[in-house]
């Protein structure tokens, strides 16, 4: 889904419609800032949104999801490719969440050795020293790789406003967290709350 595009076509139909993005946003029920940030292109609309949102605007989810006005004679297919796209980057985001667990488990796999042969074996101190710092570096590379991989697979979704957000790498990697939520504060509504992992931004 291309969400330039479609804020763009948000922003047009608003306008179309003769709405201030305060008042679009007091239909739907939601902040005006979330508004502005769908037309920005740096958010996409919850599904719980997308009627609403559509039925305001007086366009269909094709339309919404096409960024574009679409014929009757279009409108099938718009429909077929916008859900291959939507599974597609669902499947993209799985992906990168499986690579992301191979990752460490690889870097374990290369790290665990070290610091065993390290442990039993008979060595100069200085080579022990040098075996535990490349396990180290081993771990905390992959661990990064990791956790880059797995903050670009899908989004986060904030439980208050079902606003869904990519966390920066810092608020993602000082975030407690379980095995699908984290705790972020949400760019939207501010609420700083355990945000449930989805596959689709």
């Amino acid at each position: 889904m291309d969400q330039l595009l479609i804020g763009r076509f948000i922003a047009t139909e608003r306008k179309r419609k003769a709405y201030t993005q305060k008042q679009l946003a007091e239909k739907l029920g939601i902040s005006d800032k979330t508004d502005s940030k769908w037309e920005r292109g740096n958010g996409f609309p919850d599904v719980s949104l997308l009627l609403p949102l559509c039925k305001e605007l007086e366009i269909t989810v094709n339309e919404l999801l096409s960024g574009e006005r679409v014929s009757e004679e279009d409108y099938r297919k718009k429909a077929e490719e916008n859900m291959v796209n939507l599974v597609k980057e669902a499947q993209e985001s799985k992906k990168k969440m499986i690579l992301s667990a191979m990752v460490v488990l690889l870097t374990l796999l290369a790290a665990i050795p070290l610091f065993v042969l390290s442990g039993y074996l008979a060595m100069e101190s200085w080579m022990r020293v040098c075996l535990n710092i490349l396990g180290l570096c081993i771990i905390l590379i992959g661990v990064l790789i990791a956790c880059v991989l797995d903050r670009e697979a899908g989004a986060y979704e904030c439980p208050e406003c079902k606003n869904r957000f990519i966390p920066t790498m810092k608020e993602y990697l000082m975030g407690p967290h379980t095995i699908m939520r984290r705790k972020l504060v949400c760019p939207n509504c501010g609420a700083h709350k355990y945000c449930k992992k989805v596959l689709t931004r």
